[in-house]
């Protein structure tokens, strides 16, 4: 069982105004997996959560693109400013523990590095880490093909 067919639920009934199922599904999501990942984000096709779950904590107006992987301990949110929301792009990696935090965009076919924390835009075609985050390589392939293992 992964979180993100929890969200899908949830997300499916909000989406068509059908009552009590999405509230119920993300109390599923916060009892099964200790995330908060709430209905009324937009999570694009092919998107999962790393390892079901575990410790994501997603605002409820992020927008996060397709085929996009949010591992363990993540946080996508926005800062002191209410209209602070992140976008990610489609292909993303997010590494376990980062943090993705304001009103910026992660490009297309990014990898983010473990325990980041991202309050910078980020171009797409790249790699990077660090506090703050920072690109470190610029990359000419999909990331796909650099993690071999995920997809």
């Amino acid at each position: 069982m992964n979180a993100i067919d929890l969200y899908k639920l949830g997300h499916w009934c909000y989406k068509r105004r059908i009552p009590v199922i999405p509230q119920i599904t993300k109390g599923l999501i916060f009892l099964l997996f200790n995330s908060v990942v709430p209905y009324s984000a937009e999570i694009g096709n092919g998107s999962r959560f790393a390892y079901g779950g575990i410790g994501v904590v997603v605002h409820s107006r992020a927008i996060i693109g397709e085929r996009v992987i949010i591992g363990q301990g993540v946080t996508i949110g926005r800062s002191l400013d209410p209209e602070d929301i992140p976008t990610i792009g489609d292909d993303v990696y997010i590494s376990a523990g980062s943090r993705i935090i304001g009103k910026i965009r992660v490009g297309n076919n990014v990898i983010i590095g473990t325990n980041s924390v991202v309050n910078k835009d980020v171009p797409d075609n790249c790699i990077v880490a660090g506090v703050p985050a920072k690109v470190i390589r610029n990359i000419d392939t999909k990331i796909w093909s650099l993690l071999k293992n995920i997809f």
